[in-house]
């Protein structure tokens, strides 16, 4: 067959076609070469076999994924559910659901700073100086609640937008920059609760009502749940479909029609086992709801927008991105400025939980386990690389290790040692996943 003939051939062929090239190991330039595949163009017509063949090039290449820390949470939770039998009870799940959702808000702003190979060490002292405004707007000034939560995170976003003024302007490391903030608004914050520490914030409506642990979607129905897992599937079903179609129009490769409803089928089964295990406790608190709503909508402004594309672009190279037009600062900026805003709803999340803002709001170790939950849930510290569902997988991992310490009465100590370690070992499995990548040519 003619050289001609087969790139006639190759024209005509099905548009999920294989495409393969060969690179040699960026560390030994005198290799023998790796043949490189495009994940995109891989072929689906081998039907199962095609989907193992894949899968094993993905771990090959490093491209993990969120596997590890999945694995890792089977393992943990079974573990624990062995030590003690009421760990997968409805209650414990219920409230592991719940207390994860304030520092998993920290997490999903964090993970819009690591995707650009940085770190912000402020939100901690930033969601506690929240919820004192919040808390002095309120009770001591008599604003209306509404207004007050408004104010507060337009003053969250101002601070990580300053934060990020200084570095992409100035030039001012950015772990420096943060530092500097995650003292200076820590003092500003004591300034403000005054000699007593604390300030209580009224329960009765509001905010810190609805976000209480008390507070339930649509007042502990348990229709709320199945409503929630019903339109969970609905929008995937609807996003995965409205993707196939575009790209079906653009006349590049597809997802087929049989693993969209895999896919979602999973989902479904997933969505509506965790509804009915929650309506056996109270139901659904509305701070998951509100936690799964922002995943969703900022998802779908990273995976989506242009704005989200920018991120990616300066995470994986400064060069490359201002070489393409963009304007490296302002998304600097303004990423340090989602953080800020994220900080400042963590930290209300915090004073719906205690109904108080006091001395020991953001602090302990709320920062240090924001940042592990992005990390652990698979973002990567090096930039360019994650998803802010991580922030829910992270949490996950880290809520489920304290809470079942607790029922096994381990010291905090313990938990500390515990979380440190699953840290380092989703770091050193990034690590690993990076090299990989560059040995099979894919980074």
């Amino acid at each position: 067959m003619t050289d001609t003939s087969k790139v006639e051939k190759a024209e005509n062929a099905d548009p999920l076609v294989k495409s393969q090239d060969t690179v040699a190991p960026a560390d030994d330039p005198t290799a023998a070469p790796v043949e490189v595949v495009d994940p995109r163009l891989l072929v689906r017509d081998e039907g199962f076999k095609g989907y193992i063949t894949e899968f094993k090039r993905k771990i090959k290449g490093g491209e993990l994924g969120s596997l590890p820390v999945v694995i890792g949470l089977i393992i943990i939770w079974t573990i624990f559910e062995l030590k003690n039998d009421r760990f997968l009870s409805a209650g414990n799940l219920s409230s592991i659901s719940y207390f994860m959702a304030a520092t998993g808000m920290l997490a999903i702003g964090l993970v819009f700073v690591l995707l650009l190979g940085e770190i912000d060490l402020s939100v901690g002292s930033v969601s506690g100086l929240s919820s004192a405004l919040f808390a002095v707007f309120v009770v001591q000034h008599g604003m209306n609640e509404w207004l007050a939560l408004v104010l507060t995170i337009v003053t969250g976003v101002g601070i990580g937008a300053l934060h990020g003024w200084f570095f992409a302007r100035i030039g001012v490391p950015a772990f420096v920059v943060t530092l500097a903030g995650f003292l200076g608004w820590n003092g500003l914050m004591l300034w403000l609760l005054g000699a007593s520490g604390s300030i209580n914030i009224p329960d009765a409506t509001g905010p810190a009502h609805l976000l209480g642990q008390s507070s339930y979607f649509m007042d502990q129905a348990i229709i709320g749940a199945y409503l929630l897992a019903g339109l969970g599937v609905v929008l995937s079903l609807v996003g995965n479909f409205g993707e196939q179609r575009r790209r079906r129009a653009a006349g590049v490769p597809f997802r087929p029609t049989s693993e969209i409803l895999l896919r979602v089928g999973l989902l479904a089964v997933a969505s509506f086992a965790a509804a009915a295990v929650l309506n056996n406790a109270e139901g659904v608190s509305n701070a998951l709801v509100i936690f799964l709503a922002a995943l969703v909508v900022v998802d779908f402004v990273l995976r989506r927008t242009t704005y989200g594309r920018k991120v990616f672009a300066v995470g994986g190279s400064i060069e490359a991105a201002r070489r393409a037009g963009i304007s490296v600062p302002m998304v600097r900026i303004t990423v340090f400025a989602i953080s800020g805003g994220f900080a400042a709803v963590g930290g209300m999340f915090f004073a719906g939980q205690t109904a108080t803002a006091s001395l020991g709001s953001g602090g302990g170790n709320t920062l240090m386990l924001a940042i592990a939950a992005a990390v652990i849930g698979g973002t990567s510290l090096f930039g360019g690389r994650g998803s802010v569902w991580s922030a829910l997988l992270g949490m996950l991992v880290i809520q489920s290790i304290q809470t079942g310490l607790d029922l096994l009465n381990m010291s905090q100590s313990i938990q500390y040692m515990i979380t440190g370690a699953v840290l380092l070992a989703a770091v050193v499995i990034d690590s690993v996943s990076r090299k990989s990548q560059k040995a099979a040519g894919r980074a």
